[in-house]
């Protein structure tokens, strides 16, 4: 086949759709949440505000970092358990929250194509030109895929996606991203699940598991300060975007594991009295010396507790996965009548 007929078949088998209002999701709306946080007490960020070209080539690093087990331990368990979550749900389509470079999900298609189900993914993601890029690598690898990405938030994709036409589909929220979310920000969320599944559809979830202070900590404090450039890139993030005057030498990373709320704590810490401004908000802030910004919780799950909420919300857990070390979890799950 001619590279001009393959770049035809990738362009007829892609959709990128920019759902209503997706185009404001990081202007106004991203400014006035800086706002909100460097003006409370104690002071926090948007997680969303690490992912920069910068901040999303640490992060990609950061998962190939010896201390960081997140990332191979998950993709570890999928590559085993992949072919039995095929068996469960037949002919599938996937819907993946936070699809990114969507490499976990190429373990899945191998699955389903192996056992010769139509192929349509579902990505959705706030930025489409991630969308765009990672959708065309999967469409030149996989011949028989069909693609209908969505350029949105979570909540505004769940709320708009169309009939499946295969006969069921299954949403993926895997990477262990639900501990960035707060507990009643994760009952909102899985309502929102509830709320875009048909009774007998699927839903499959990635946590990190509780486990010893010494193995959680390394992790999001590795010995290479890939972690800590991707923690202070968060400032640097803010002067782009807002016409900013952090210092980033007069801040420091500090992330720790909270064993009482069961979450990492990522923190930016002042290193002495400062005032910063960000001009295009109209912002002028005051640090304290060793006065902080949380940047980002990571809460750690236990497995009965988060399979009681769970079927609380009507998501039952059909299957349950770990690695042997117990240090991470993948949970199909079936939303029942």
């Amino acid at each position: 086949m001619s590279i001009s007929k393959t770049v035809n078949s990738i362009e007829k088998r892609l959709q990128i759709e920019r759902l209503l209002g997706a185009t404001q999701i990081v202007a106004p709306s991203a400014g006035s949440d800086v706002v909100k946080g460097l003006t409370q007490t104690p002071k926090s960020l948007p997680a969303c505000y690490f992912y920069d070209d910068r901040g999303s080539e640490l992060f990609e690093q950061i998962c190939e970092l010896p201390e960081y087990y997140v990332t191979r331990t998950e993709t570890a368990i999928l590559q085993q358990c992949a072919g039995e979550i095929v068996k469960i749900t037949g002919a599938c389509e996937l819907i993946e929250l936070g699809s990114g470079n969507s490499t976990k999900t190429r373990i899945l298609l191998d699955a389903y194509q192996e056992l010769g189900y139509p192929l349509h993914y579902l990505p959705i993601d706030v930025c489409a030109g991630i969308l765009e890029t990672s959708a065309k690598q999967l469409l030149g690898d996989y011949p028989s895929l069909q693609v209908y990405a969505l350029a949105g938030t979570y909540e505004l994709a769940l709320a708009q996606l169309l009939p499946t036409q295969l006969p069921t589909r299954m949403i993926c929220f895997i990477g262990s991203t639900l501990g960035n979310l707060t507990s009643d920000e994760c009952n909102v969320f899985f309502s929102q699940i509830t709320n875009a599944l048909q009774v007998g559809e699927y839903f499959l979830l990635g946590i990190d598991l509780r486990k010893p202070k010494h193995i959680l900590e390394p992790a999001y404090n590795d010995n290479q300060g890939v972690t800590g450039a991707f923690n202070l890139n968060m400032l640097e993030h803010l002067n782009h975007r807002f016409e900013g005057n952090f210092d980033t030498t007069q801040f420091e990373h500090w992330a720790f594991y909270n064993e009482i709320e069961h979450q990492i704590e990522m923190h930016l810490r002042s290193l002495r009295s400062q005032s910063v401004e960000l001009r295009a908000l109209n912002l002028k802030v005051n640090f304290a010396l060793g006065e902080t910004i949380l940047t980002e919780i990571s809460r750690k799950f236990d497995l009965n507790t988060i399979q009681q909420q769970l079927t609380a919300q009507g998501l039952l857990p059909l299957h349950v996965w770990t690695d042997r070390n117990q240090w991470f979890g993948l949970l199909l799950c079936q939303l029942q009548a």
